[in-house]
């Protein structure tokens, strides 16, 4: 069973530096509380100061407390749909999944349903919890490996405003093409969409800033396991930033098209995931092994380099 979060009000004691604000100001600031969910939680009776109800532009004094109530009530969003969860981490506030390859972590039209996050839709359900999913971020469906979400729709804004700040740190593993020579290094290319085909991504002058660092694991005959961790999230990034250095991930059809007799999927696994807890901001760190395939051509690789 999760560990619930022991009530649905969050607690904010002031200090001496803050002391002179006002109430407003504690929300935005240390809570973290967006001013749509402050619209909200006032006409819900969602907030406090000192045990009464908040006046937004009151000034605060050292030691008092302002309160909001973060996890009122929200409508059902997907549809809940029955599915072998692997969690990994889980409370009352967030919830991170291993995710298989070939799933989809949240639909992008209609007919598609039976992505993710509908299957946190369900589990939800079944804690009780009719609430919105909340996906904090997005792996490729053909991507293993870590997915974080939001159970409330305030973690949600405070995991996000960490992932738009580089605080919520995501590393991953790939299989890629040839032996790289060096053991480390970064990726700094800005990305933009391909204009021969809108889907796919490129390297490009005129692309958004993208930042990959890379670090060698393991070093086969014709193929390198890599460590990487993203400072940006691009779409595509990991894949278009190793095909520009030239070592496409191993069974990439879209960026690669090389790697598919060891595996059936671009080669890439979220391993590891770091941020800080939305509520108490206690450091939480994440990881999660290979996906079996990946081992699997793991093994192919390390066969290929005994026979040599």
């Amino acid at each position: 069973m999760p560990n619930e979060s022991p009530s649905a009000w969050v607690n904010h004691t002031v200090t001496a530096e803050q002391a002179g604000g006002t109430v407003q100001d504690i929300l935005t600031g240390p809570m973290g509380v967006s001013r749509r969910m402050i619209q909200r939680l006032t006409r819900a009776k969602g907030l406090q100061h000192n045990r009464r109800a908040a006046w937004l532009k009151a000034k605060v004094r050292v030691g008092d407390v302002v309160s909001a109530r973060l996890n009122p009530a929200e409508s059902a969003g997907l549809p809940p749909v029955p599915m072998d969860l692997r969690v990994v981490y889980e409370d009352g506030e967030v919830l991170a999944l291993d995710k298989p390859p070939f799933v989809l972590v949240h639909p992008t039209s209609p007919e598609q349903d039976r992505t993710l996050a509908h299957g946190v839709a369900h589990h939800l359900a079944q804690q009780g919890a009719h609430a919105k999913v909340h996906p904090v971020h997005r792996i490729d469906r053909d991507t293993s490996g870590l997915v974080l979400f939001a159970k409330t729709g305030h973690a949600h804004h405070r995991l996000d405003l960490q992932l738009r700040a580089g605080e919520l740190k995501r590393e991953y593993r790939a299989l890629v093409d040839g032996v790289m020579a060096e053991d480390r290094g970064v990726i700094d290319a800005p990305i933009g969409r391909d204009p021969r085909n809108p889907v796919l991504r490129v390297v490009r002058k005129d692309g958004d800033a993208a930042v990959t660092r890379w670090e060698v694991a393991e070093r086969y005959p014709a193929a390198t396991l890599v460590r990487l961790e993203l400072e940006t999230g691009r779409t595509h990034q990991i894949r278009v930033h190793l095909l520009h250095a030239g070592h496409a991930v191993l069974g990439d059809r879209q960026y690669g098209r090389k790697g598919v007799d060891v595996i059936k999927r671009q080669a890439l696994h979220a391993s590891h995931l770091a941020f800080a807890h939305p509520t108490s901001g206690d450091p939480i760190q994440l990881d999660a092994e290979l996906a079996p395939d990946m081992r699997d051509a793991i093994t192919i690789l390390t066969s290929e380099a005994a026979q040599h």
